[in-house]
């Protein structure tokens, strides 16, 4: 989107309908939440058999499993749709919040985790029907692995935080089922009951450390926190498709919500370039960028009249304007492209 002062933006077409992207992350939750439902009446009836707290522990986290993934397609639907008067930014960060509250939930369930392991360790109880339990935990874990694979790969697949958020909790219910297993044979293995409280404790850790790690990147997406990687896409993008007439660019700024991704950055043109040339180029620009997110980005460009420090880095082949000769030196790097003004170095 070009911008010489105080010019309005514009919605982008791209947002107003939904996407294909959009429809394979409603089906992959779609199928998270009932795969969890499932899995969870599993977990249940593995409980009831065996008296175990190590499956207990792991049956309460898929019960966040099957909340967070509810809230997961809620924040899905609700980011895909499109800016309105209220939220002319979009709905996307619905997704971050979306994450951190599923963060929220794993950190909250270890406690609930720590404390039935730590009553099985004080005064164990006996395992009744391990050999039936062990088979059942094993079919369940096997699906959740699958799952949590699909989740994990379509939402970096389709940049979706709230997908990804989900898949990483399912993989997490995969450690803690693992680790049940573990402790449930070494009960049939050894018979020291306290084995099974033990392991309960552990799964608690290892999920309390997850959870923490959901909502601290929940806490930088929603903060507008720098995003290196984009940053340096957005930056290889310019560098291998840079014109004569893009003197320099500063000030490069990107940050996404949901699948959407917002740039804005300060484009210096020729001192000389006419406004109807100079937003040629801007266009040319924007279009550059979206066309890289497919449709799924919002670009606003500043033009800046080039001024003599810029010669250096200036790469028209002949310029009566030239103060200093050319610089083999100063060359586009995402280091240069997010400076904060023209006159930094």
């Amino acid at each position: 989107m070009t911008h010489d002062r105080q010019e309005e933006r514009p919605r982008s077409p791209s947002t107003a309908a939904p996407t294909d992207l959009q429809r394979i992350r409603m089906r992959a939750i779609a199928i998270s939440f009932m795969v969890s439902l499932f899995l969870l009446a599993v977990k249940f009836i593995t409980y009831r058999l065996t008296h175990s707290s190590a499956v207990l522990s792991d049956a309460l986290e898929s019960i966040i499993n099957v909340a967070a993934s509810a809230f997961a397609g809620l924040s899905i639907w609700i980011s895909a749709k499109p800016p309105d008067p209220d939220h002319p930014y979009g709905h996307g960060k619905i997704e971050y919040f979306s994450a951190g509250f599923e963060g929220a939930l794993i950190m909250g369930a270890a406690g609930g985790i720590f404390y039935s392991g730590v009553r099985h360790l004080i005064d164990p109880h006996p395992l009744p029907n391990l050999e039936t339990g062990l088979l059942l935990l094993f079919g369940a874990t096997g699906i959740n692995l699958l799952l949590g694979l699909y989740l994990v790969r379509t939402g970096r697949r389709t940049e979706s935080l709230a997908l990804e958020a989900d898949g990483k909790h399912v993989l997490t219910d995969v450690y803690s089922s693992a680790a049940a297993l573990i402790a449930l044979g070494l009960v049939y293995l050894t018979g020291w009951l306290r084995f099974d409280g033990l392991i309960a404790c552990l799964i608690g850790i290892n999920i309390l450390i997850t959870g923490g790690q959901l909502v601290f990147q929940s806490y930088r997406r929603l903060m507008d926190a720098s995003d290196p990687a984009l940053l340096d896409r957005i930056a290889t993008i310019l560098i291998s498709n840079r014109r004569p007439e893009w003197v320099d660019i500063h000030q490069l700024r990107a940050w996404r919500a949901g699948a959407f991704v917002h740039i804005d950055l300060h484009l210096v043109l020729p001192v000389d370039l006419s406004l109807d040339k100079a937003h040629h180029e801007a266009k040319i620009l924007e279009s550059l960028l979206v066309e890289a997110y497919g449709g799924n980005a919002d670009v606003l460009v500043h033009m800046d009249p080039c001024a003599p420090d810029e010669c250096p880095v200036c790469r028209q082949a002949s310029c009566d304007l030239r103060s200093y000769d050319r610089d083999t030196t100063k060359v586009w790097r995402r280091e240069r492209l997010t400076r904060a003004s023209a006159s930094d170095p």
